[in-house]
């Protein structure tokens, strides 16, 4: 069975390991010059170790006068040889790592791009972060640094080899001794690096999204006297990480002594060899001392040999969790009818979802139309399963069962990308870049929107009067996640953008709840303007903002239990009259 094991091992490895060297396939040119280069550093060496013979033998036993002159300027001429190979086979393989490891950054963050919506709920960030940023310069290291040990140290071994036995094959009996033990401490090493590895891939992540989470949470650290319970958690995940590490460098170290322990055996079998009876009188000092020097430099190239497993073992971890990202499925996409612009007749039939990482059904059989240009109110309670239906439209989530119809055709049938260029999306938790004001209400397909177009975009939305005062207006940066300024302007730059974009579908998730009240009336009446001929959905939890509604649509528990206008509903006196009597107390509180 372990046997059976190994195989196994052995084979997905080498799968793996060949899809991680197709990064290297481009640059070939370059490699084979790298490699060359690489062959000549340990070939120089070689040449050396050759020459100790003569200079023992001939040069000083003998004063050859030939030898004399020519010596010093053939060693100075394999060490300048030398130089020149180390210098472009370092920078060969530099050049090829960093391109690898673009590459391969370029490839996971494209993933990112395309996977579904629920992949990002079902993984922390801080695993995706540290897959872009650790994971993969762990990969560039096994598919080029690794490369370049293997293949220096691999001739270096070969060509002392070659030294030992054209000096005496006899004294190189000795090397025999070694290679059965380093085999075997090579594979245990192998295995105990590909374990390891793994698990520090994992802390990696962890690491990451502590510091992220810690980071993005810095108000309510210190509001809440977290600070301890945050160094608590860092200091608990990185002790964990350098446990692992301590793990890795005891298997290198042990390696490394157990290795120099076989290879003092293996010069004392060497030393014993040479002064039997039988070869000590036959033996020159200029033999003895090649294969000795050749075996000396054979023994750090065995060494580096069997710890390159490290960064192969390592890399070969890293490479399978990114690969396994770049395999996953993207999201699904079976339309192939390319929607124009749709009239905004929207209605759910029967809709149900079932959220598969905790079976928990969100909806329960939702029935609604949205007639085209008409504004349709959804309200609730938390968890009713307002967010989960609007989250429905774009396809971020799809129907477990039951459809939605769009202009009379199930919307699967329409193409992802053409669907949601029919969507404008205002939610309560706004997202900006690290941009300008202009380059984040002309996002994406937007990005050829005119300075006129996203100026009048910025007045709709009433942000125009805090843009002019930046000190570059819309050209001005407004910093990460735009946290240079106020929640109820990075709002209205949200709202400023859906107004650009100008689609004939509008979904608004409780959009001027970080506004002021009296930013709240001017976005109000922008709102009015930008609803005007479209279909919009509205989640709303002040229901004082959504009286004027074609209908409400009441929640509760995945369900829609009543509907009408905001005068039908407060004369059923149901659950939309008690939750609105709810806020009008709560509001007359807040009044006295």
């Amino acid at each position: 069975m372990s046997g059976g094991k190994t195989v196994i091992w052995d084979a997905q490895t080498w799968r793996v390991y060949k899809r991680l060297l197709g990064y290297t396939r481009r640059y070939w040119a370059i490699g084979v010059i790298t490699m060359v280069c690489m062959a000549l550093d340990s070939g120089s060496l070689t040449v050396f170790t050759k020459l100790i013979k003569p200079i023992i033998d001939q040069l000083f036993a003998k004063k050859d006068p030939y030898l004399i002159f020519w010596m010093p300027l053939w060693i100075i001429g394999i060490f300048l040889a030398r130089g020149v190979a180390i210098f472009i086979g370092n920078y060969g393989i530099s050049y090829i790592s960093r391109n690898v490891v673009q590459s391969i950054q370029s490839d996971v963050f494209a993933a990112y791009l395309r996977l579904p919506a629920t992949f990002f709920g079902g993984e922390a960030s801080g695993h995706q972060i540290s897959r872009v940023t650790y994971t993969c310069e762990q990969v560039a290291s096994a598919s080029t640094d690794a490369v370049r040990t293997v293949i220096t140290e691999t001739a270096m071994v070969v060509g002392m080899m070659y030294v030992m036995l054209s000096t005496s094959a006899y004294l190189t009996l000795a090397l025999f001794v070694m290679i059965p033990p380093i085999v075997l401490i090579a594979t245990a090493v192998s295995r105990r690096y590909r374990l390891i590895s793994r698990r520090i891939q994992s802390m990696m992540g962890s690491v990451v999204g502590v510091v992220d989470e810690s980071v993005g949470a810095h108000r309510e650290v210190r509001v809440y006297g977290g600070q301890k319970q945050a160094a608590a958690s860092f200091d608990e995940v990185i002790s964990r990480t350098r446990r692992l590490n301590l793990k890795i460098a005891a298997t290198s170290a042990t390696s490394s002594s157990s290795i120099q322990t076989v290879a003092a055996m293996a010069l004392a079998l060497l030393v014993y060899l040479g002064t039997r009876s039988w070869e000590i009188n036959s033996i020159s000092s200029g033999t003895f001392i090649t294969v000795l020097v050749a075996m000396g430099g054979m023994l750090p190239s065995l060494k580096r040999l069997t710890n390159v497993q490290a960064n192969i073992q390592r890399g070969v971890s890293a490479a399978e969790d990114l690969f396994d990202i770049m395999d996953l499925p993207p999201e699904v996409d079976r339309g192939t009818r390319e929607l124009v612009r749709t009239r905004g007749d929207l209605r759910f039939e029967d809709v149900r979802l079932v959220y598969s990482r905790n079976d928990f059904p969100a909806l329960r059989g939702v029935d609604l139309h949205c007639a085209p240009g008409t504004v349709t109110a959804l309200v609730g309670r938390s968890g009713s399963g307002k967010s989960s239906l609007v989250s429905l439209l774009p396809r971020f989530n799809e129907p477990s069962a039951g459809r939605i119809v769009l202009d009379g055709e199930n919307y699967e049938d329409y193409t992802l990308a053409s669907l949601r260029r029919q969507i404008a999306w205002v939610g309560q938790s706004v997202v900006l870049f690290d941009d300008t004001v202009a380059n984040n209400i002309a996002y994406g397909e937007l990005a050829g929107a005119s300075e006129a177009e996203i100026v009048a975009a910025a007045e709709a939305a009433n942000a125009m009067e805090f843009i002019a005062r930046l000190p570059k207006g819309i050209r001005s940066h407004i910093g990460e996640s735009g946290n240079m300024l106020s929640g109820g302007q990075r709002q209205r730059i949200a709202i400023a953008r859906a107004i650009l974009k100008n689609a004939p579908i509008l979904v608004l998730d409780e959009a001027t709840s970080a506004l002021d009240t009296e930013s709240e009336r001017l976005i109000q009446q922008a709102l009015q303007q930008l609803m005007r001929d479209r279909t919009t959905l509205v989640i709303a939890h002040r229901l004082s903002t959504i009286e004027g509604a074609d209908q409400i649509a009441v929640m509760e528990q995945g369900r829609i239990v009543e509907r009408g206008t905001h005068a039908e509903l407060l004369a059923q006196n149901g659950h939309y009259a008690a939750l609105h009597r709810m806020q009008f107390h709560d509001a007359g509180q807040g009044g006295d």
